[in-house]
């Protein structure tokens, strides 16, 4: 992503402001958003969405907002869908937030994003947490970035995505940078504020067009609404029904009873009703016949076929919510894959929010981000288990691999590990500058590990394995 137009356009800066070097030229050259906007030819929206971005000018999309009320109610009387969003949220925050380097570090950007994670909380979990969540749950992450009177970015503070209007025209495309998105109030159809473009982060889940800045993302569970609907009224008619037809019931025949004894009997019946009762006395001819409960409330494939079905459209499978059933471990291993991918593309998704938030930090430091060929993700990527990186990033290391790129493929902080690598140097050694660490020996046997996968073996510069 080109940031340095976007926020120029946006009114908050002059590339003026920036160093001229070398480095920053070549940057400003590979800026391609404006002249994307302007030398494209033909509609980028359908037409249904041009339509459909007009009214939206004038109140919040229904559609959306219907979708995301609805969840928000489904997450709070559904354990299941609570955990799913919850599981969901958990997974993509797990590690936390890091800076990767693809090429040359710096020292003065490293210094400038542990600061900035400090001032906009991105190093506290349950920010983390809440913002996946709300990915999740909404399918849009807006957030909105707070300026100090130091102009440094002070907070990144998620807005409801639903009061958030884009301002485009009927291509899809923003009006005014310095005005690009307005929040509605929903009730009131009052607007409540507006927003620059370098001022509101708005990253979409599944758009219909991602060129089209006024399609929005959907929620993961949107389309899968209408069979947890389905779903939950069977299972409701299900409780019912065993109510109903599960006791056993009593047939009193009374042959030759008037009206008067049959209302004394059944009085007398009722009011024995809550004791168990094992003899009936009659002196007249009668019977008292059981009705036994209905045999077949084991039946129940109607139930099985909707869970499976809102299961088979939500990002996990049912087997990691207890539904295990007969389920084998490989085929839920398989399924359990899909679903790590959902979680790495949502990793993805909301990183991309916190790297623009970044970038416009650099920007008011003076720095252009585009200068620097840096990314900014999640620590631990769930495709991979900790086992699987550790075996790879050994692997490379056999193939003579730099050490930052080692660290890296093991899925950690290379500033943070080698900031305590120098600090456990210096604190145990007498000699600071002669480093301790030494690099044990790494030797890979092919097709020696289970599933013909090769074999890794670790040794000491001693000999000893």
């Amino acid at each position: 992503m080109k940031i340095l137009d976007r926020f120029n356009r946006s009114g908050l800066f002059n590339r003026r402001q920036l160093a001229e070097t070398r480095q920053h030229k070549e940057a400003l050259s590979m800026n391609a958003e404006y002249d994307r906007l302007n030398n494209s030819k033909g509609r980028i929206a359908t037409p249904e969405n041009s339509i459909k971005h007009l009214y939206n000018q004038m109140h919040v999309d229904p559609d959306l907002r219907q979708a995301i009320l609805h969840l928000r109610y489904m997450d709070k009387v559904d354990g299941r869908i609570k955990q799913i969003h919850k599981r969901m949220a958990r997974d993509v925050t797990k590690g936390g937030l890091m800076l990767k380097w693809k090429g040359t570090r710096d020292k003065r950007i490293i210094k400038v994003w542990q600061q900035f994670c400090q001032r906009v909380q991105l190093n506290n979990r349950l920010k983390l947490f809440s913002d996946a969540r709300g990915a999740a749950m909404e399918g849009n992450l807006p957030i909105q970035w707070v300026l100090n009177d130091d102009r440094h970015v002070c907070g990144g503070i998620r807005m409801p995505s639903e009061t958030i209007v884009p301002r485009v025209d009927e291509n899809g495309r923003f009006k005014d940078m310095s005005q690009a998105f307005k929040q509605v109030d929903p009730l009131t159809w009052r607007e409540l504020a507006r927003f620059s473009r370098w001022q509101l982060t708005m990253v979409r889940l599944e758009p219909d067009n991602f060129d089209d800045m006024g399609c929005l993302g959907r929620p993961y569970l949107d389309a899968s609404r209408t069979i947890w609907q389905k779903l939950t009224m069977t299972e409701e008619d299900l409780v019912i029904r065993r109510r109903h037809r599960a006791p056993q019931k009593l047939a009193h025949i009374l042959e030759g009873y008037s009206a008067e004894e049959m209302e004394a009997y059944e009085a007398r019946v009722n009011n024995n009703a809550g004791q168990i009762q094992t003899d009936f006395f009659m002196n007249k001819k009668g019977a008292v016949n059981a009705i036994q409960g209905d045999a077949n409330l084991d039946q129940i494939a109607d139930v099985a076929y909707l869970l499976d079905t809102f299961f088979s459209g939500s990002p996990a499978p049912k087997g990691l919510f207890g539904y295990v059933e007969d389920l084998s471990r490989d085929v839920l291993e398989d399924l359990k894959g899909d679903y790590f991918q959902e979680v790495d593309s949502l990793q993805d998704m909301i990183s991309e929010a916190y790297r623009e938030g970044f970038c416009l930090e650099l920007l008011l430091q003076g720095i252009n981000p585009d200068a620097y060929d840096f990314s900014i993700e999640f620590a631990e990527r769930n495709t991979e288990t900790k086992n699987q990186k550790a075996d790879r990033a050994l692997k490379l290391q056999a193939m003579g691999m730099p050490q930052e790129l080692i660290w890296e493929a093991a899925g950690e902080d290379v500033s943070r590990v080698k900031a305590k690598l120098e600090e456990e140097d210096n604190s145990n050694s007498p000699y600071p500058e002669e480093s301790s660490h030494k690099t044990p020996k790494v030797s890979i046997t092919p097709g020696n590990a289970p599933k013909s996968e090769s074999a890794t073996t670790i040794s000491s510069g001693g000999g000893n394995s």
